[in-house]
């Protein structure tokens, strides 16, 4: 069998059509040119070269991928925000800047990721579709509590959220223990 057969067996199973075409070679050295044996060259259509295109399964991974990414991107972006309200005044409607409320200073800080919520803790809860467990949380997740999901707090990390807590108090980053714990109702994660 000859090497352009080879070839363009290879090329053919493959799935792709190639055109062999023999040429005399010749080669040319400091002392002497001479011309040899027969090279093969074998053209492989273009179309042949590009890559296979994704499976839909490997598809859908990659958006996934892509999407989860992004959106710890943005909880970086809340937190980040949050931590710098530490220290402002609560005001029962405040949506900032200086002075919040629990649902204001959680919607300001995805608002600055480029995630728009809605007003209210119950509106923000029913709305994000993405639920998550009490030991599920991760950064920039929404912590509701109490019956009626009427207070939420911004998680940070390591057991700990950033929250407006209450008339006369300052914005502040608490310990999520005891008391929290015990009034956890729900989480969700925005930024998909």
């Amino acid at each position: 069998m000859t090497r352009a057969s080879t070839l363009l067996r290879r090329g053919c199973a493959m799935g792709t059509s190639a055109i062999a075409v023999a040429t005399p070679v010749t080669a040319v050295t400091a002392d002497r040119m001479w011309t040899s044996a027969t090279a093969v060259h074998v053209h492989v259509p273009a179309a042949a070269h590009s890559t296979p295109s994704m499976t839909s399964s490997a598809h859908s991974a990659f958006a996934a991928k892509s999407q989860k990414s992004r959106q710890k991107r943005r909880a970086a972006t809340a937190v980040a925000y949050a931590y710098q309200q530490i220290g402002d005044r609560y005001r029962y409607g405040g949506s900032g800047p200086r002075a919040w409320d629990c649902s204001g200073l959680a919607g300001g800080a995805w608002r600055k990721a480029g995630v728009r919520l809605p007003r209210t803790t119950y509106a923000i809860y029913r709305t994000v579709k993405r639920k998550v467990s009490w030991k599920g949380a991760a950064k920039g997740d929404l912590l509701f509590f109490y019956s009626g999901k009427s207070h939420v707090g911004i998680y940070v990390g390591r057991g700990y959220m950033i929250h407006a807590p209450s008339s006369g108090k300052r914005v502040k980053k608490v310990r999520l223990a005891g008391h929290y714990k015990r009034h956890f109702s729900g989480a969700v994660r925005p930024g998909y």
